[in-house]
């Protein structure tokens, strides 16, 4: 089945008339579920992103050496200071790495980001967010909005469509950790744990409502309201078991310090936090400069190899060395000068596109004080990769309008060994991110032909 011809097909059947239709039933399915980054709504186009089920199971296969060889890396710095060093922790993060989580695994909930061209089946993961992945509940909650639009009732009598949902897998998730860390069967009492000012806020709402209606005990709370007394970490009198950390521990630690009440509980073994503090070591953007290293090949396997070199682009960390460059023996730091059209240099650790330089867009004294500012603090250099683009349809002054814009894929990942799920965000600038211009999310549903 050609994807193309799904798209055609959908766009075919959006009239100006069921356009305007489709956008005011989704303006106000946006309004009844709080739909919204911030103010800003969460979805703004009137078509889902599709793939077919040969694409889907492309991203599954591509993805499982990578997830093995992530594991041996991040197994391999527990036990190397040497190979630690390459991921640029701090002190303080080196402390909490001495912390048991509990549990058998680093990131029973991530996420990795990537741009996916499926006609040539090209796959680059850029980033992998393993420390806090939004937008599950999201996305669940828009696939149930989407099927219920005008436009797909139309659609769904030439395609069949499955939506990929991910909070049940999100929830087992922390059931899992939880049941290993406790020894026993008895269900967590949960706090969604994060400022509350955040733009996500509305995303631990509906978590809220779905754990709650799996007759879990829930409450979101902020760092500032817990406390932690005779040993068991509080929030007025309820009693935190399980963590569901949405804040990033970076914030939590510089905000309040390692003797906070939730960093004293999780030492302690009183409460069981998911992701775990051992989640910052892949969380760092050096995680993949360690994959794609010339240094670490020995770590993987061949299969782990060809995987690391089809997929992830050329990483490096930012300092002063010889390294390789398609085979060729480079000096990294005169190499990132002269083809800053190429490279995209990231902050090691940071989120939604801050700090990070397109080299291509700057001027070269720009790319220079880049640079320069890179090897002050711990950074990654990347190589550019193709950002693909579709056609997508949404209102504009009442006029439907249907123009291209830039798409990530990033896939949805458990217990850091399967893909389960996929978020898509739209943009029109090259950081794709919510935030971004034109940015929008939309589910992403697998399509076939009836």
């Amino acid at each position: 089945m050609s994807l193309q011809d799904a798209i055609q097909t959908y766009h075919d059947l959006l009239t100006p008339e069921l356009a305007l239709e489709t956008q005011e039933k989704l303006d106000e399915q946006l309004r009844r579920h709080d739909l919204f980054f911030g103010n800003r709504p969460l979805c703004t186009v009137l078509r889902p992103r599709f793939l077919t089920y040969p694409q889907y199971h492309f991203l599954q296969m591509s993805i499982k050496p990578l997830l093995s060889a992530l594991d041996k890396s991040y197994r391999a710095a527990l036990e190397s200071p040497s190979l630690r060093a390459q991921y640029g922790l701090t002190e303080w993060e080196e402390k909490l790495l001495e912390v048991d989580p509990g549990y058998n695994y680093p990131t029973p909930v991530s996420r990795l980001d990537a741009f996916y061209l499926p006609d040539s089946e090209t796959l680059c993961f850029t980033e992998y967010n393993a420390e806090v992945p939004a937008a599950s509940a999201y996305n669940d909650v828009l696939s149930e909005v989407f099927y219920g639009l005008p436009i797909m009732r139309e659609f769904f009598h030439k395609y069949e469509v499955r939506s990929l949902s991910t909070r049940y897998r999100v929830l087992h998730a922390l059931l899992d950790a939880f049941r290993q860390w406790s020894g026993s069967s008895a269900p967590p009492r949960i706090a969604i744990l994060d400022w509350d000012d955040v733009p996500t806020y509305s995303e631990f709402r509906l978590f809220l409502d779905y754990f709650r209606s799996q007759g879990l005990e829930t409450i979101i709370c902020a760092p500032q309201e817990v406390r932690y007394e005779d040993g068991k970490l509080m929030v007025a009198d309820f009693h935190i078991t399980l963590i569901y950390k949405r804040v990033l521990i970076t914030e939590l630690v510089e905000q309040c310090g390692l003797d906070h009440p939730v960093v004293q509980a999780v030492r302690d073994g009183n409460v069981c936090m998911v992701n775990p503090f051992h989640c910052k070591l892949l969380y760092k953007k050096a995680s993949l400069a360690v994959l794609s290293d010339e240094r670490n090949a020995a770590l993987f396997s061949p299969g782990e190899l060809q995987a690391i070199h089809r997929h992830i682009p050329w990483t490096r960390v930012v300092e002063e060395r010889h390294t390789t460059y398609n085979g060729q023996n480079v000096e990294l730091i005169p190499f990132i000068l002269a083809h800053k059209d190429r490279m995209v240099l990231k902050p090691n650790d940071d989120y939604g596109g801050h700090g990070i330089v397109l080299g291509w867009l700057v001027d070269d004294s720009e790319w220079e004080a880049a640079v320069q500012r890179a090897l002050q603090g711990p950074h990654v250099v990347q190589e550019k990769v193709v950002i693909p683009r579709e056609p997508y349809p949404s209102v504009v002054d009442g006029q439907l309008v249907i123009y291209d814009r830039m798409l990530d894929t990033a896939p949805f990942i458990f217990y850091g060994a399967f893909v389960d799920g996929c978020l898509t965000r739209l943009a029109t600038d090259p950081l794709l991110n919510v935030t971004a211009g034109g940015g929008s999310s939309v589910p992403t549903f697998i399509v076939a032909k009836r």
